[in-house]
């Protein structure tokens, strides 16, 4: 998926000529900390929320005060992950979007990119989570799935997570089933280390209760 198929429709940018207070009030409606300032087409740069506290005269215009404005944006043409990777190294809460002659097209909130990962992972779809410990030698996702097949199921997403110095792997399945001890067992008998289980309806221990309380953050 594309930066320009998840921009926010319904969150306009500030302009240099409006006034402290109006930046505040806009950030403060979205709950974001961060800003795009957008004169027409013309991206200048994004608002901290800091920085705009720090302006004693909340009337002021924009283009009147000294704001360190950030020059961070992607293209329209950047894949999601790049949305992602810049909303975490600078820890933003917007990541502005302009196209390939650099007019601004609209912004990606992290609620943008919250609902995008939770479609892309099946977070809302209902099922079992298996993590496993792999070694990197056996990273076979093919006889993995196989396993799952085999218990008439299927995997909604998966993701595969290696650690720093080491030659082992987390696999996490989301699996399209809640009842899934059948399915445990068939990776145990296969060797593979089971390090963790969530949303089993056999086992649950509390688990399904913690999942729902996250989803309830998530969409706060």
């Amino acid at each position: 998926m594309f930066a320009e198929e998840i921009i926010s429709k319904v969150i306009p940018p500030v302009r240099t000529d409006d006034t402290v207070q109006k930046v505040l009030d806009r950030m403060n409606e979205f709950k974001l900390k961060h800003m795009p300032v957008v004169n027409d087409a013309q991206f200048i740069g994004i608002a901290v929320e800091d920085d705009v506290l720090g302006i004693r005269d909340p009337n002021k215009l924009i283009k009147e005060v000294p704001l360190n404005l950030l020059n961070a944006f992607v293209f329209n043409n950047a894949h999601t992950y790049d949305v992602i990777r810049l909303l975490s190294q600078l820890k933003l809460t917007v990541v502005p979007v302009l196209d390939q002659q650099k007019n601004y097209l609209g912004l990606i909130s992290i609620n943008n990119i919250v609902d995008y990962v939770a479609d892309q992972y099946a977070i809302n779809e209902q099922g079992g989570i298996i993590v496993l410990e792999i070694s990197n030698r056996d990273n076979s996702l093919a006889h993995i799935a196989q396993i799952v097949e085999a218990d008439n199921a299927q995997i909604l997403s998966s993701y595969v997570n290696s650690f720093e110095n080491s030659t082992c792997l987390e696999v996490t399945l989301k699996i399209n089933k809640t009842e899934i001890t059948a399915l445990v067992a068939s990776f145990e008998r296969y060797d593979y280390q089971v390090k963790e289980v969530y949303n089993n309806t056999q086992i649950d221990n509390g688990s399904q209760e913690r999942y729902d309380s996250f989803m309830n953050y998530l969409n706060v």
